[in-house]
């Protein structure tokens, strides 16, 4: 999200309110479907909540990532005068080693660009994208219910086609600064020397269900588990080949990854999984291509609030949260925390979530109704649902 002009009270409020709802579980953005509830579709969860520190300003940079050395690392580059997009690309390198469970240049991304010199905010759309052959029936048993998690993610099936590394490529040529090679450096000095493992990673490949997953793969399993048992927390995980990777990338560009060997790689590896083969195909990374999406914003109080548009849900839900809060305005006397900044927090969510759910999807494929979602009469029709004392029901 991007909120630019002044502060208000009210704002500092709705933003604290929103951060402790957004670093909870994690929740898939752009699922439909089943609830989250029931089990069926729900991903994976979180294992801890962000420490609150409190507020933190700075009038020069900031980097915010999961893991500390991905930050200094950003740091480093915008301190050698690269820009935030040379930054943005050496973090997410970095946490494709520190974070693998949740990061990597296997998987997709959204990013928000706001070129401040030209007054331009800019959406990219480098999220995963369906193979050809996958067909409605991709996540279904056979009797037509909806596969379990554990059924329908690990392994091939669930493999799309990845969108991080073109994104890497499309975000140097518009915004960057420094050479690829110094934005790569970090990352492939760290695979070399050894990943340290993270407590929480260190937790997961504890659980049992994920060793069961990893003996499905006998490289990751080699890797992460050497000796077949999970590493404690600070083992060195060295990871040459990810070295190599990114090595490639550096010598041919993207089309290392989308028409070379390791993208054919890729789709051996997900077919060869037999008891969950995935139908991603070398034709599909051929295809693939990174798309510039219109933001959306939305006015709250003195800011012009904005985000990704579909098919991410965020910007849209988040910026019909904050309008609804324009309407039913937070009391800053009261704190972040006080019960009826709280129920107004959560009745307007229930709203957005409601569109969400209804209306949301890719829009290459589905027309989503942005403008009407985001509309100030409809927000006021919206708003007047909301009433002290009384909850709505969860979508």
């Amino acid at each position: 999200m991007l909120a630019r002009l002044r502060r208000s009270a009210a704002a500092g409020i709705a933003a604290a309110l929103l951060a402790s709802v957004l670093t909870g579980p994690a929740l898939a953005q752009t699922t439909a479907g089943p609830s989250m509830t029931d089990g069926r579709a729900a991903p994976e969860a979180a294992t801890g909540r962000a420490a609150s520190r409190g507020p933190v300003a700075t009038r020069q940079m900031m980097v915010v990532a999961a893991h500390p050395l991905a930050v200094d690392a950003g740091r480093a580059v915008l301190e050698d005068g690269g820009s935030a997009a040379d930054a943005a690309i050496t973090v997410q390198l970095m946490l494709g080693l520190l974070e693998p469970q949740s990061s990597g240049i296997g998987g997709g991304a959204f990013v928000l660009y706001h070129d401040a010199a030209a007054g331009r905010l800019t959406t990219l759309d480098a999220r995963e994208t369906a193979p050809a052959a996958a067909g409605p029936d991709l996540f279904l048993t056979p009797d037509g219910s909806p596969m379990g998690f554990r059924d329908a993610v690990p392994g091939g099936r669930s493999v799309g086609v990845p969108g991080v590394p073109a994104l890497l490529f499309a975000m140097h040529e518009r915004w960057g600064r420094l050479p690829l090679a110094r934005l790569f450096q970090p990352a492939i000095a760290l695979a070399e020397a050894g990943v340290p493992v993270s407590p929480r990673l260190a937790g997961l490949l504890a659980d049992p269900r994920a060793s069961a997953s990893l003996r499905k793969d006998p490289r990751a399993l080699a890797h992460f588990m050497p000796g077949g048992q999970p590493p404690a927390p600070g083992t060195l995980l060295p990871n040459p080949d990810y070295a190599d990777t990114l090595r490639a990338l550096l010598t041919d560009g993207a089309a290392a990854f989308y028409a070379g060997p390791i993208g054919a790689d890729l789709v051996a590896a997900a077919a060869a999984r037999a008891d969950n083969p995935g139908r991603i195909a070398e034709a599909d990374l051929a295809a693939y291509r990174v798309v510039e999406r219109p933001p959306v914003c939305v006015p709250y109080h003195a800011h012009d609030v904005c985000g990704m548009g579909p098919p991410s849900s965020g910007g849209l839900a988040i910026g019909q949260i904050m309008g609804l809060l324009d309407r039913h305005p937070l009391d800053p006397k009261q704190g972040p925390l006080a019960l009826t900044n709280i129920h107004l927090l959560a009745e307007a969510s229930k709203l957005a979530f409601a569109d969400r759910d209804r209306w949301v999807a890719d829009p290459d494929h589905v027309p989503v109704p942005v403008a009407g979602l985001i509309n100030p009469v409809y927000l006021d029709t919206r708003a007047r649902t909301i009433e002290p004392g009384k909850a709505l029901p969860v979508p």
